[in-house]
């Protein structure tokens, strides 16, 4: 599989889109079609169909194949998903479907979303037909910050929290905890719980709670987060427990109360300071974080890991450490990214140096001009172009929010120029309806827990409920 991107000088990078095309270009006046389709929460539906030729020999389907296998990984580490249902040749989708098994070639992902979704992951073969239809139940957000709110934002250090009043923020805090480390799920409870009544404290009633999360979320339960992980390593009978303190604390207050991955909150607050809607934000930090809100200003309740979703299509691209597979997010928009492309460009590292730590060396080797930095900057600015338009084929948006430590700097502006430049020049179109945003200080003011507190929409009348933490 020989990189053919032409102007684009990928070297041994394989575009999505180039893959695609090399599909398109073989394309004739009869072709077949795959449909990949992802069922999640609630019939949930993510479907994608790819048209292919109909006469393939042996290296080309091997090749459809394997970008059958990398769209079906993409749109469950978008959407989410516990159930693949493949239409197309068997000779395409029948390794796909077998990957996808207990032994198989994505054990990492089958095991990832069984624990997600507590049921087996499946995935089946089936006529065109019977394929299931897309699906989405995107949901309205409201950013009217009527009432008496609070809001909360879960990190893995800190949480914070906001008391607002009518629009005003009146409280905000951060608290310092330990989650990932603490195996009893009563500690996660009555830390949070605590927060919520001292900020509840400074208002005369509670209306609505909004909160933001790190982690996977299926609804309201928490599935697959390192917030839990001495839970589930040392006190697994418990870790349910633990995945259903959200509703825990919403049965609690007994008033509408609405949780979101933190990426997704993230988008929310790039819509509320900069009056955008169609926002897919990026954070380059320790790894890849996305949030996405679409062009109506709705939430779309999928689990959107694009850290652990394909934007390299070569099998000989870096592997992610924690999931083993090739090409993912991580590997080109995270401190994952510079730390292999820093020591491929000759900078030297001691072994025990952490990533952060090692980000720090290249930020500061860029401030001097230095040349090894520089190509780290641009080749991730040169990944970003690529995948500005393969993203799109999934999340229908017309902003970039980019955010993360690996973006400040003269670093980041490297990264967003670039970025510029390699979509006016190979993919005009995209450059023309999707513009790349960086967050001003109006927004890092407002804080996701405050613009999670705006979610819920209140009740009228107040609650009823006897105990409740609402008063008339």
């Amino acid at each position: 599989m020989a990189c053919k991107c032409g102007k684009c000088k990928c070297s041994e990078f394989i575009a999505p889109f180039e893959a695609l095309g090399q599909i398109e270009e073989a394309l004739g006046p009869k072709n077949d079609v795959v449909a990949i389709a992802w069922e999640r929460e609630d019939g949930k539906v993510f479907r994608y169909d790819l048209d292919i030729p109909k006469r393939l020999d042996k290296d080309a389907a091997k090749f459809v194949s394997h970008v059958v296998d990398r769209i079906a990984k993409f749109i469950v580490w978008s959407a989410g998903g516990w159930k693949l249902t493949l239409a197309g040749p068997d000779e395409i989708v029948q390794p796909v479907a077998k990957a996808y098994t207990k032994k198989g070639a994505r054990k990492f992902d089958y095991d990832f979303f069984s624990d997600l979704y507590r049921r087996p992951v499946e995935a089946s073969v089936v006529p065109f037909k019977k394929m299931p239809e897309m699906n989405e139940k995107p949901m309205k957000v409201k950013t009217v910050a009527d009432g008496c709110r609070l809001g909360f934002d879960l990190g893995a250090s800190d949480f914070k929290l906001s008391a607002l009043k009518d629009g005003k923020v009146v409280f905000t805090k951060e608290v310092p905890w330990d989650p990932r480390n603490n195996p009893d799920p009563e500690y996660h409870y009555s830390m949070l719980t605590a927060g919520l009544k001292e900020a509840a404290a400074t208002l005369p009633r509670v209306d609505a709670i909004g909160g933001s999360t790190a982690g996977t979320l299926v609804g309201k339960t928490m599935g697959v987060a390192s917030l839990f992980r001495a839970i589930k390593e040392k006190n697994p009978e418990k870790y349910p427990i633990a995945q259903e303190m959200f509703l825990r604390i919403e049965k609690d207050w007994g008033v509408p109360f609405e949780i979101y991955n933190d990426g997704d909150v993230s988008a929310l607050a790039g819509m509320i300071t900069m009056g955008k809607k169609g926002i897919l934000g990026v954070a380059m930090g320790s790894s890849e974080a996305v949030g996405y809100i679409d062009q109506n200003g709705a939430l779309t309740g999928r689990i959107t890991e694009l850290a652990f979703a394909p934007v390299d299509f070569n099998p000989n691209a870096p592997c992610d450490e924690w999931s083993g597979d090739y090409g993912v997010g991580s590997m080109a928009f995270s401190q994952q990214a510079v730390n292999w492309l820093a020591e491929k460009y000759g900078f030297k590292f001691p072994k025990e140096m952490k990533l952060p730590e090692r980000l720090k060396v290249v930020q500061a080797a860029m401030e001097k001009g230095d040349q090894k930095a520089l190509k780290v900057y641009i080749q991730i600015g040169r990944f970003l172009a690529h995948a500005i338009p393969w993203y799109n084929e999934f999340y229908d948006y017309s902003n970039m929010m980019l955010l993360g430590r690996v973006t400040s700097g003269l670093g980041g502006d490297v990264i967003l120029e670039t970025a510029k430049a390699m979509l006016k020049d190979i993919y005009p179109g995209w450059a023309e309806r999707i513009e790349l945003i960086v967050p001003d200080e109006h927004f890092r003011r407002l804080g996701q827990s405050v613009a999670a507190a705006q979610i819920p929409v209140i009740k009228k009348g107040g609650c009823a409920k006897k105990g409740c933490k609402a008063k008339k």
